[in-house]
C-alpha cells in the first residue's frame, strides 16, 4: 500500500454517557487505513483496510456503537487485565501470602475477572498529532482489592496509527503493591471483512517451535512442549482449516505459542496471516514472550457485528501478544510480578498489507 502522500488524522467525538462518564469514538486515519476505537474497554472497534483490488472493509469484529461494548461476551477488540488469559482457581501466592482473585470461567479466573478491564470506561487522556503518526492515549486506576489484585495500578494505553499502516499498542502500568500484570488486545480478525463467513483459507504463519501445555482445566501444566510434527506447528505458513478439525475438546485452537526470541525485551515477528483471495496481510510484532490462537470456537451466530453479518464458529482469529497464562504459578515461566514503582511495559504492532 503506498502511503507517501498520507493524510494522518485523529478525531474524537462524545457518544453518550456511561456510569456518569463520557464515552468517545476516536477516529484514526492515515488515508489508507482508518482504525475506530473507544474508550470504553479501550476498545478497538473496527479497522477498515483495503484489498489487492482497493475494496476497503472492516477486518476486525466488533459493534457499531460504543454502547454496544457494555456487554462484549467475546471480548472483541478490548484490551484484557490486570492479567489476560486464565489463572488457575483464580489462585497464587505473593511472598508466601495466599491471593484469591474472583473466578469467572469455571474454576478459574479469565481476562482479570467479572469486572476486567474490557468493562471500564477509560479516561481519554490526550490525541496525538505528529507528522509521521497519529494516535489516542487512555488512562485507568485500578484500585487496590479490585477483582482481588493487590496495589493501585496506573494504567496507559497508547494506540498509533503510522503511515505504513502500522497500528502500534503500547501499555506502561505502575503499582504501589507487586501485582501480576499482563494485558493484551483482545481484536479478532477476519481479513475478508466477514465476506467469508470463515476464516478457513486463511493463511497462517507463528514464530513460535514450543507451546505451553495445558490440563483439563484448560491452564498450564508448566511444561513447554515442542510443536514440531503437531497440528499446531505453523513455523511454515498453513491453511488454518486444515488443523481445526485436530483439536476436538477445544473446538478448535485455543493455545499459547511461545515465542522464539534471541533477547528479552527484543521486538521480534509473533505471527502473520494472509488471505489470498483478498491479499490482506496482517503481520504482527511484539516484545511479550507469548501469543494465544484462538479461532472463536465458540461463536454461535447469535451475535450480528458491526459488518451485518452474524459472527458464526470460527467466523475470525485472536492472536493475542502476551504474557504466559497463570505465570504466577509458574515459576519456571518468565516472571509477571511487578514490583512497586517498577514500570510494566509492552509493545504490539499490528502491520496491515496486501500481497
Amino acid at each position: 500500500m503506498n502511503t507517501q502522500q498520507a493524510i494522518l488524522s485523529v478525531t474524537s467525538k462524545e457518544c453518550g454517557i456511561l456510569r456518569g462518564v463520557p464515552l468517545h469514538l476516536v477516529t484514526l486515519e492515515n488515508g489508507t487505513v482508518t482504525v475506530h476505537i473507544t474508550n470504553l474497554g479501550c476498545t478497538v472497534m473496527s479497522i477498515y483496510t483495503p484489498d489487492k483490488h482497493g475494496i476497503t472493509r472492516n477486518i476486525a469484529a466488533g459493534f457499531d456503537q460504543p454502547a454496544a461494548y457494555e456487554h462484549n461476551p467475546w471480548y472483541f477488540g478490548c484490551v484484557v487485565g490486570r492479567y489476560a488469559n486464565r489463572i488457575a482457581k483464580g489462585r497464587f501466592s505473593l511472598d508466601g501470602y495466599p491471593v484469591q482473585l474472583t473466578v469467572n470461567n469455571d474454576n478459574n479466573h479469565l481476562h482479570g475477572g467479572f469486572e476486567g478491564f474490557h468493562k471500564k470506561v477509560w479516561h481519554l487522556s490526550s490525541l496525538i498529532r505528529e507528522d509521521s503518526q497519529t494516535g489516542v492515549v487512555f488512562e485507568y486506576v485500578s484500585k487496590d482489592g479490585e477483582e482481588g489484585y493487590p496495589g493501585n495500578l496506573r494504567v496507559k494505553v497508547k494506540y498509533l496509527l503510522t503511515q505504513d499502516n502500522q497500528l502500534i499498542m503500547e501499555c506502561a502500568a505502575v503499582s504501589d503493591k507487586k501485582t501480576p500484570v499482563s494485558f493484551t488486545n483482545h481484536s479478532y480478525f477476519n481479513l475478508t471483512g466477514f465476506e467469508q463467513a470463515l476464516i478457513s483459507d486463511h493463511i497462517l504463519q507463528v514464530h513460535a517451535q514450543h507451546y505451553t501445555e495445558k490440563n483439563e482445566s484448560n491452564t498450564p501444566t508448566g511444561r513447554i512442549l515442542p510443536l514440531a510434527g503437531t497440528a499446531a506447528d505453523f513455523s511454515s505458513p498453513g491453511s488454518i482449516g486444515e488443523r481445526l478439525t485436530h483439536f476436538r475438546e477445544d473446538r478448535g485452537f485455543d493455545l499459547n505459542y511461545v515465542l522464539t526470541r534471541q533477547q528479552p525485551g527484543d521486538i521480534i515477528p509473533a505471527a502473520s496471516l494472509e488471505e489470498k483471495r483478498t491479499g490482506r496481510t496482517l503481520h504482527i510484532f511484539t516484545d511479550q514472550h507469548g501469543l494465544q490462537v484462538y479461532t472463536a470456537n465458540f461463536w454461535d451466530g447469535s451475535i450480528t457485528g458491526q459488518q451485518g453479518k452474524p459472527y458464526v464458529q470460527h467466523g475470525a482469529i485472536a492472536l493475542e501478544t502476551q504474557a504466559f497464562p497463570d505465570s504466577p504459578n509458574h515459576p519456571n515461566f518468565p516472571n509477571t510480578i511487578l514490583e512497586p514503582g517498577e514500570e510494566y511495559k509492552t509493545i504490539t504492532i499490528y502491520e496491515f498489507g496486501v500481497k
